[in-house]
């Protein structure tokens, strides 16, 4: 295992920020078996809850209000992973709603930071390289949310309505508001109108801030898709929520594997050696329950590309 501080440079740190059930733990996932966990540490900041699951009962506000985390002690330890050292980090064990033995984390070559709120303060924001917001439609991130929280956390659909109700005016003053703040904005969702043969992945849509530089896709994109087919891949103007004109990329779900083929080529080809002689593994990306996704494989690709291109610029 090779820590951050061992090679001489800071880690790389990556936000992945978003609601409950919104998809940051699969995005998360791909990323880290792809560059390997002997280079990636992923943090949940979810960790830093105050309270246990009991304890909010009696709450007048839920797990997403900053007055129920610790976010001063987050700050001060993204602060402390970005400069390469340890953390002794809080654990809140999901399943039971307890908080447990805490654990040592050591950041490694690069640090994926998941959770409600790594992008609520400007201290903790100014932690990162690379910020991202899942934004799917709520009415898919409510039926993720039951599935996940009925499945594996013990809930029945009734207190999981309820609770989605009880979160939701926390949702929209403190969750939805670091969309503003995100290099990457991701929405996974079926096409608006379209009816899709049952398994077909949802399609994806990247709005691409300038805040950092992203590959140029857009002739690729164009020779991915033969003469007359349809537009599975396309990028598109945007305007962004203050009215400026920003890239969308748009990865269909009925897209061909050939067409994605294409796309994945040109990213692998323009991190050129960055992309390391064989260390990644690019078949982890796209994994997605039983099945693989292409619109999520080329989302995390895309994420990869930043990860090790601001490695790279940190070592030049």
């Amino acid at each position: 295992m090779l820590r951050a501080r061992d090679s001489g440079r800071r880690p790389v740190m990556l936000a992945i920020a978003g609601d409950s059930a919104a998809g940051k733990t699969t995005l998360t996932k791909g990323l880290v078996e792809c560059l390997g966990a002997d280079r990636m540490t992923a943090v949940c900041v979810d960790d830093y809850h105050r309270y246990d699951r009991k304890e909010r009962v009696g709450k007048p506000f839920t797990a997403l209000h900053p007055d129920c985390n610790h976010i001063d002690i987050m700050e001060q330890h993204l602060q402390l992973l970005s400069m390469g050292e340890p953390i002794l980090k809080p654990v809140y064990d999901h399943s039971t709603g307890e908080l447990v033995r805490p654990e040592l984390v050591t950041p490694k070559e690069f640090v994926i930071v998941e959770g409600l709120l790594p992008l609520h303060t400007r201290l903790a924001r100014a932690c990162f390289d690379i910020t991202v917001y899942l934004d799917p439609p709520e009415p898919l991130r409510h039926t993720w949310k039951e599935q996940r929280d009925c499945g594996k956390r013990g809930y029945n659909p009734e207190q999981v309505k309820a609770e989605l109700a009880r979160r939701e005016p926390e949702s929209a003053a403190y969750i939805r508001p670091q969309r503003r703040w995100a290099d990457i904005v991701v929405r996974f969702a079926p096409v608006a109108g379209r009816v899709d043969p049952p398994g077909t992945p949802l399609s994806a849509e990247l709005l691409l801030r300038p805040t950092i530089d992203h590959p140029d896709l857009g002739t690729v994109l164009d020779e991915s898709r033969p003469a007359g087919a349809e537009n599975a891949m396309h990028l598109s103007l945007h305007r962004d929520d203050d009215g400026r004109p920003v890239d969308a990329l748009h990865v269909h779900g009925y897209v061909q594997p050939h067409e994605s083929e294409i796309v994945k080529k040109a990213i692998w080809d323009r991190l050129g050696p960055r992309a390391g002689n064989g260390r990644l593994d690019p078949d982890a990306l796209g994994r997605f329950g039983e099945g693989t996704s292409d619109p999520l494989a080329i989302t995390q690709l895309l994420l990869l590309y930043h990860l090790l291109d601001a490695d790279h610029r940190q070592a030049a």
